[in-house]
């Protein structure tokens, strides 16, 4: 009888521990994400390019629609710059901000630059209920 007790009391705290170890979380958690409906979101734009012209620089870009993964129209296009000099150390970071919005169906933005900074463009589409796209490409400008 003794032995038998023994066996369970083992066999009790052996599942004990495999179901601790299964059902144990692991990893870090992300941020909390909306359910995700098929088609409800915005592309991203792409194709950035500037051009230089004698009062900045004009920024274009393309988006477009897709119905099965990305049917909403974006209202408009945020446009996000970073700068930083020619000495900053080469990896450091460096912090985007907004410098302007455009309403669509317009797909091109002026920016104002100054000689000797490296810039970085990026652009994001936004709609509706503060839906917004992922980033485009960022790319960069070297104004010596």
């Amino acid at each position: 009888m003794k032995n038998k007790r023994a066996v369970a009391t083992v066999l009790i705290m052996v599942l004990g521990t495999v179901f601790f170890l299964a059902f144990s979380g692991c990893g870090k958690k992300g941020p909390p994400l909306p359910p995700e409906i098929k088609g409800q979101k915005i592309l991203a734009p792409y194709d950035l390019k500037y051009t230089l012209g004698d009062t900045g620089m004009m920024l274009s870009w393309n988006h477009k629609i897709d119905d099965e993964t990305a049917a909403v129209k974006p209202e408009g296009y945020e446009i996000f710059m970073a700068k930083k000099t020619f000495e900053a150390c080469e990896g450091c970071p460096f912090e985007f901000k907004t410098i302007g919005f455009v309403a669509a169906p317009s797909m091109e933005f002026n920016a104002k630059i100054k000689k000797g900074f490296k810039y970085y463009f990026r652009i994001q589409a936004t709609g509706d209920d503060n839906m917004r796209s992922e980033y485009s490409k960022t790319i960069q400008f070297d104004y010596k």
